[in-house]
């Protein structure tokens, strides 16, 4: 087996983070984390509807954080991206501090990065 480079490396340890982080909030959206409800209801659902949209939301982050562990690719980590940057936004707009926004910017920047470095072609080693 040939070494990874730097890229592959670095590829691979974004994929896991990012497979973590959508994972692990997908299970909490389906486990109807009660603190949750405030972000649902801001936008005019009720908290009966609440459940309903976080078990789709947990749904389809688990389904995109296994498809970005399998093989990344460009419209996932464009949703993950988007949807991180929404979600943390959701934590000032409904009541909570702008530092709850700052501390989420790894969710975002995972994502982020994982899609950018797939959209750059590695560099040749050799001259």
């Amino acid at each position: 087996m040939l070494p990874m480079t730097s890229h592959q490396r670095i590829a691979y340890v974004l994929r896991i983070a990012v497979t973590a982080e959508f994972f692990g909030h997908g299970m909490w959206a389906i486990l109807q984390n009660p603190s949750w409800i405030p972000y649902v209801t801001l936008f005019g659902w009720s908290a009966e509807h609440a459940p309903i949209i976080l078990t789709l939301v947990g749904v389809l982050d688990v389904l995109l954080a296994l498809s970005v562990l399998i093989r990344p690719h460009r419209w996932p980590l464009t949703w993950m991206t988007t949807w991180a940057l929404f979600t943390a936004a959701l934590r000032p707009l409904a009541g909570g501090s702008w530092l709850d926004f700052i501390e989420r910017g790894a969710n975002i920047g995972a994502p982020l990065a994982l899609l950018l470095l797939i959209q750059e072609p590695p560099r040749s080693t050799h001259s």
